[in-house]
């Protein structure tokens, strides 16, 4: 009788000892989703080496990354017996963190650092007149008519078929010339007839000038040349760009 009593003191024991070791807690679904944006947050970096907006415009990920595992990591910390995760949550906080002050830092270097000494920055963002500017039949924008005949540092897209290439290496040939455009998606890469005077830029290089890689974004610098008598005739380019720097 002892025997038997001992025997089932001794399974109760280890039932119990087995619910408390094995005691199944779920992992907090915002650790996880902490964690993936904290990895998407990297992107940050491959942004900002194209540019400080395109680097801002992902801004929110890193932010929802860092709220979110916050929230989640004081949840965990609230009820340590329900709920697991915190290393995953963490480790989305950190990533996080890293990506949103990193990545902006280093795009806000590269943005400090990239224009050549002697270049003013431009962009196709303000080579578009405004809606005044336009009603007034001012097609050209004040502040980029000053700029004719300067030297300008512009970014963007090379569009396809507009380099000389052999085997696909591009060819030192003399006046070399390419079509730069605002960028490789929605307003440049279609039909040619139907890209704005203002998303392109008809580039030529002097000989002994090349590129590395077309399809990437590429940072260009040269003397504009403005021609609005081309207003009038669709297909030429109003905007030239006698370019002498190529990175």
């Amino acid at each position: 009788m002892a025997t038997t009593e001992a025997f089932s003191d001794s399974q109760e024991g280890l039932n119990g000892a087995g619910k408390d070791d094995f005691q199944y807690r779920p992992i907090s679904t915002g650790a996880i989703a902490s964690a993936i944006f904290g990895v998407l947050s990297l992107l940050m970096f491959v942004a900002g080496g194209d540019s400080l907006q395109a680097c801002l415009m992902l801004s929110p990920i890193p932010l929802v990354g860092l709220t979110v595992g916050l929230k989640s990591l004081a949840t965990i910390r609230s009820m340590p017996d329900q709920l697991s995760g915190r290393k995953a949550g963490l480790a989305g906080v950190v990533l996080s963190a890293v990506g949103l002050f990193g990545g902006v830092s280093y795009a806000g270097y590269i943005h400090a650092t990239e224009v050549p000494e002697g270049y003013a920055r431009t962009s196709f963002l303000a080579f578009r007149p405004d809606e005044v500017d336009e009603r007034r039949g001012a097609m050209i924008p004040s502040d980029i008519q000053e700029l004719d005949g300067k030297k300008v540092f512009i970014k963007g897209y090379i569009r396809p078929g507009t380099t000389v290439t052999k085997n696909g290496t591009p060819v030192r040939q003399q006046a070399w010339r390419f079509l730069l455009v605002r960028d490789n998606n929605e307003c440049c890469f279609g039909d040619q007839s139907k890209v704005k005077y203002y998303d392109q830029i008809l580039a030529s290089m002097a000989d002994g000038m090349t590129m590395n890689d077309s399809r990437r974004l590429q940072r260009v610098g040269g003397t504009l040349r403005i021609l609005p008598e081309h207003l009038r005739g669709p297909g030429r380019p109003v905007y030239l760009l006698e370019a002498d720097y190529l990175q």
